[in-house]
């Protein structure tokens, strides 16, 4: 399992591993039917999760119901329990939707909700986030969540980022980030994706983000929060969400 899991991702474009999940995960959620693990999202539990990883893979991650990893189900509490958004009337902008969120987040009655991306199949807006269709001031909240580490201009992204963002606004802007370096590692002569994912951890990314990506964000303009909603959950509840400890949530504003 754990190496057809890795070929998988590793062969098959995002595109088509998005349309095929679908039709596989009701019959692996439904073979790990337990009560050990469960997920947030949807509720549902199990007698533990899959591993997932396009290079080294972690165990016990991936949620075969919504497909949802720690990243996720993470986010999820923290707007289920600290925020409105389940409730307020909101504008949304939802960079490469994950399946997780997709279909949940498009029936909520109190959101208007548009999603964007390049190439995936899930987007009502196939854009380039460095130069984005959207006028300025336009989302009460922005969801980019491990899409800027793909990213080689990153300054311009968020920058395009920040604003189409209302003032008074909130950006989540998760990314893959190891917080025991001081600073951002990235070199773009590093273009084989062998390389790229020897050297970043995944074929496709272009940088290693160390813990000056929240300093980056604020010469951007926005203020931000680094959230360890980790600290606020009971160690029960990490290890029944399989949530990974310590993980940051970047809860940015725009003044």
């Amino acid at each position: 399992m754990k190496k057809l899991f890795k070929t998988l991702l590793n062969t098959i474009p995002r595109p088509l591993l998005i349309r095929l999940s679908y039709i596989v995960k009701p019959i692996i959620a439904l073979a790990l039917r337990g009560n050990t693990y469960t997920d947030p999202i949807d509720g549902k539990s199990f007698t533990k999760f899959l591993p997932y990883g396009y290079g080294t893979q972690r165990e016990n991650v991936l949620s075969p119901s919504t497909l949802s990893l720690e990243r996720h189900r993470l986010l999820w509490l923290y707007l289920q329990r600290e925020t409105e958004f389940f409730t307020k009337p909101t504008s949304v902008l939802h960079f490469a939707p994950e399946q997780a969120f997709y279909k949940r987040f498009k029936k909520l009655q109190n959101l208007t909700y548009t999603t964007t991306d390049l190439n995936s199949p899930l987007a009502d807006v196939h854009a380039d986030i460095c130069d984005l269709p959207f006028e300025s001031d336009t989302y009460d909240i922005i969801f980019c969540n491990h899409v800027l580490e793909h990213i080689p201009d990153d300054t311009k992204a968020m920058r395009e980022l920040y604003r189409v963002l209302k003032p008074g606004g909130m950006a989540i802007l998760q990314i893959p980030q190891d917080l025991k370096r001081a600073t951002t590692f990235e070199d773009n002569s590093i273009t084989d994706p062998k390389e790229r994912a020897a050297i970043f951890g995944q074929y496709d990314h272009v940088r290693i983000y160390g813990y000056d990506y929240f300093d980056k964000l604020r010469t951007i303009g926005f203020r931000v929060e680094e959230v360890d909603y980790t600290q606020t959950l009971t160690a029960t509840e990490v290890t029944k969400y399989c949530l990974a400890q310590g993980e940051i949530l970047p809860v940015c504003y725009k003044p």
